[in-house]
């Protein structure tokens, strides 16, 4: 067995364990399960390891590498797997919102709705259940910052004013997905 099916069994097993039902595409049923992980499907620009179904609409790609091999540019590979969907496939968005990459032992996640979309790791992949939660959101985590109303300081201390915009700032340039929810937070002006 070559490194990247022995990645690939890795991937298969931790997708399974949250909640794709993992398929191959001669017998695939995107209906089989909320979250459907489809193996080798023939892209636009060529085969990306796996397409991601929840509720049989194509939400999201995989690629898969194998262990050992650096993540850093598979990105870009998985970005383009995202915008070269046939047109046949029912899809929520196009391009693709979301993108993995794997080698089994790191993975990698980019939200292209955030509106600074960059990869990040992930220690599993994300429940079908949360991929459609994420694609339904008028806004994303790392936009929400940006809608925060003005500051009204005019009952505020100088201190108490600077320290609310330095954790604005901290937050805005900190914050993801798995650091804070954004959808539980907000400002109160007193």
């Amino acid at each position: 067995m070559n490194p990247e099916d022995r990645a690939r069994q890795d991937i298969d097993r931790q997708l399974g364990q949250c909640g794709w039902v993992v398929q191959d595409k001669g017998q695939m049923n995107i209906s089989a399960a909320l979250g459907v992980a489809v193996r080798e499907f023939p892209m636009l620009t060529g085969e990306v390891a796996y397409l991601l179904y929840v509720s049989g609409k194509a939400i999201g790609v995989l690629e898969a590498k194998p262990k050992g091999h650096p993540l850093i540019g598979v990105e870009t590979q998985a970005s383009k797997y995202s915008g070269a969907l046939p047109p046949a496939v029912p899809a929520y968005k196009s391009p693709l919102p979301f993108t993995y990459e794997s080698t089994g032992a790191f993975t990698q996640f980019t939200n292209l709705l955030e509106p600074d979309a960059r990869s990040r790791e992930v220690f599993a992949f994300h429940r079908p259940e949360e991929l459609l939660r994420l694609v339904s959101l008028d806004a994303q985590v790392r936009g929400k910052p940006k809608a925060l109303p003005a500051l009204d300081s005019s009952k505020l201390w100088s201190v108490q004013k600077r320290a609310i915009e330095n954790l604005e700032q901290s937050l805005f340039t900190r914050c993801s997905d798995r650091s804070c929810r954004w959808g539980m937070i907000t400002r109160r002006n007193s």
